[in-house]
């Protein structure tokens, strides 16, 4: 996150890391998320590296969340990941466009239907941002869609952050909106016999930041 400043942990550092947790009794999963410093294949490259490292010393699920690559699934998946996430951010291809120049919204489409292929149903996920400016038909097109090819939608609500003051509009979606299309995900997941409790890493066993079908509606 250039933004914050934030340093590029490596693999031992991420290793003590997990250590400690599982130290303090009550670890159940490791869930790893990362931008891109340099390249998505670089950075599929680096996470794939500490999957592995991970995976010797832990009998834990495993879940990454990372931008997709021609081989991240594949890569991935041999390291010893059990789940992932590719984020759409949105299904609205005007905001898609605004929101994340540079990246393609059909590229990350085609990379989750694979990855369903490789991880199977229940176990890939992707962020659904609610508050750029779409309406609930958009969300429901595009939760509808998701599920359709096996992915399962986290709706996650925007907050302002003042980092990007100035370049992006945003508005805080109203408790009401929210309880409304968590609802109607869930009709939508049940309708392709997708069920979020089967997630074992990442947002939806959480619950922290976002309203999650089948567990809180």
């Amino acid at each position: 996150m250039p933004k914050l400043d934030g340093a590029i942990k490596d693999t031992e550092t991420i290793i003590r890391m997990v250590e400690a947790a599982a130290a303090g009794g009550g670890l159940s999963a490791i869930s790893l998320t990362s931008g891109v410093a340099e390249s998505p294949e670089r950075e599929v490259e680096r996470v794939a590296a500490v999957v592995k490292a991970l995976r010797e010393r832990f009998d834990l699920p495993i879940g990454v969340s990372v931008y997709p690559t021609a081989a991240s699934t594949a890569v991935l998946r041999a390291a010893g990941a059990d789940e992932i996430k590719y984020n759409v951010e949105t299904m609205d291809p005007g905001l898609f466009a605004r929101v994340c120049p540079g990246l393609s919204l059909p590229f990350i489409l085609d990379a989750l239907a694979g990855a369903v292929e490789v991880f199977g149903r229940n176990a890939v996920f992707s962020n659904f941002i609610i508050g750029l400016g779409e309406d609930d038909e958009t969300v429901r097109e595009g939760v509808a869609l998701l599920a359709k090819i096996g992915v399962i939608p986290v709706l996650r609500p925007i907050s302002a952050s003042p980092l990007r003051a100035g370049e992006i509009a945003v508005e805080r979606p109203s408790a009401e909106r929210l309880l409304r299309l968590a609802a109607m995900t869930r009709e939508i997941l049940e309708r392709y016999d997708l069920d979020p409790r089967q997630a074992r890493t990442m947002c939806l066993p959480c619950t922290g930041c976002d309203l999650t079908p089948f567990r809180d509606v």
